[in-house]
């Protein structure tokens, strides 16, 4: 589900005027940068996504001692 929020700003900040189909209960949200991406999540949620436990893994390849591909197949024609 997507939908366009507006943004605006109150003193130094600026805030997102949510729809009402993405309201949170509560008084607070964490906040977090994923790329180019901000992602507000519910304190406390038992579902929140684990980017803590994640950021702990580092920067290390995901496959550091590679892999076992075979060969990519020779080219054809596909319209002949």
């Amino acid at each position: 589900m997507s939908a366009t929020a507006k943004l605006f700003t109150h003193g130094r900040s600026q805030a997102v005027r949510l729809p009402k189909e993405f309201r949170f209960e509560g008084t607070e949200v964490r906040v977090s940068r994923i790329g180019s991406r901000v992602i507000l999540e519910p304190v406390g949620a038992t579902d929140a996504m684990p980017w803590a436990e994640l950021d702990t893994l580092g920067d290390r390849p995901f496959m550091a001692e590679g892999r076992e591909q075979p060969a990519m197949p020779a080219d054809r024609a596909i319209f002949e």
